[in-house]
């Protein structure tokens, strides 16, 4: 009785098949399953363990490896935060074993598709010498991506004004996503931007953020850049001297982002004395995924933002938009040697911030010495 139970407990996992676990997307971030091809007999299972960024499970074909195979399996995209522990899964039953062929659909038929850089996978391909193999199979989809690449429009454009040739604006994704967190669960479309991080807050009140702007002898925001994620808060802590935290543009580093009508944020100007030991904040929550781009609006004395006071959130440090190129079309466009053709900052110096914020009658020496030391 015991020997036959036994026997039927050992060829249970025989009957239901074989697990296989692939890992999509590395745990840095790299555009890879792992392994990229395992082979698999009926009845098996392949679990897919979807690791930060934000990919699909997407079945192609050999002849079309970064396309939908017409009734073919789809995970649809699943974001996942740098920070979460719980990683979503998707899994496919393998009911033959012929070849099934695998990419991840993260901004499809673009200069930055996934698969176009390589990320697929494949079960049951031919060995290396056959024409199915997994290495014609990946060479066909990094086909498909310098193909992409070479259609894609011009990798340059000019900034808003001076002729400064700047990197081009990418262009996102529309996605749609149920995010699940906690005892939450919701819908969310935004627009997906390349290497942005996943659209899944980090609570659901979201993780808080210190950021210092100035200081004796600085013009900086510190740091000068942060990966935020939705529902974040970010607290500007602002430090001596009189400066603001005000939206921009890349292509428009130093002067306030209006678009569609709508103004970006500006937290308006912040004197503070050398002697306050008590710092005002001012908060930004951050709504989604997409790169946000601000500076300091200071212009007494010299553009704080032409001296390079500016700071990114979510930009792609991987691209001619990255933080350090921000700060370069601030500096070209806005610094001493530009000042003369940059046009005017409709903000203002910000002097009249202090005359408000003064409990005495200062006369008018003092006043203008009060008004340097804040510049």
């Amino acid at each position: 009785m015991f020997a036959s139970l036994s026997l039927g407990l050992a060829l249970l996992p025989f009957a239901l098949g074989a697990v296989h676990d692939v890992q999509v997307g590395g745990k840095g971030g790299e555009l890879v399953f792992q392994p990229e091809a395992i082979f698999a007999a009926a009845g098996d299972q392949v679990v897919f363990h979807f690791n930060p960024k934000n990919h699909t499970v997407t079945q192609s074909s050999f002849a079309d490896p970064c396309g939908l195979k017409e009734g073919g399996f789809n995970s649809g995209f699943q974001p996942v935060a740098a920070n979460q522990t719980t990683l979503p899964t998707y899994t496919v039953s393998v009911n033959n074993t012929d070849p099934i062929w695998v990419y991840c659909a993260q901004a499809a038929r673009t200069a930055n598709s996934h698969c176009g850089k390589g990320m697929v996978f494949a079960i049951n391909c031919g060995s290396d010498d056959k024409p199915n193999s997994f290495t014609n199979f990946k060479k066909s989809a990094l086909a498909v991506g310098a193909a992409l690449a070479t259609e894609a429009p011009a990798a340059t454009t000019t900034a808003a004004y001076g002729g400064l040739t700047i990197a081009a604006a990418p262009t996102p994704t529309l996605v749609t996503s149920v995010i699940t967190l906690q005892s939450s669960t919701w819908t969310t479309t935004y627009s997906s931007y390349p290497n942005s991080p996943a659209p899944t807050p980090a609570t659901l009140d979201g993780a808080v953020h210190k950021v210092i702007v100035g200081g004796p002898g600085k013009l900086a925001f510190d740091p000068p850049r942060l990966t935020a994620l939705p529902r974040d808060v970010i607290v500007f802590e602002f430090h001596q001297k009189n400066h603001t935290v005000t939206q921009s543009s890349f292509e428009d580093p130093c002067r306030p982002l209006t678009a569609d009508g709508q103004k970006g944020f500006d937290s308006g100007f912040n004197p503070v004395a050398d002697s306050v030991t008590e710092f005002p904040t001012w908060n930004y929550t951050v709504k989604d995924t997409a790169p946000v781009w601000a500076y300091c609006a200071q212009l007494a004395g010299s553009s704080h933002c032409g001296a390079g006071m500016v700071f990114a959130i979510n930009s792609d440090e991987s691209s001619g938009r990255s933080f350090n190129a921000f700060q370069g079309v601030a500096k070209t466009l806005n610094g001493t040697a530009a000042s003369s053709t940059a046009p005017a900052d409709t903000k203002g110096t910000g002097n009249g911030a202090i005359s408000t914020r003064s409990g005495f009658a200062l006369g008018v020496t003092a006043f203008f010495a009060l008004v340097a030391s804040l510049l």
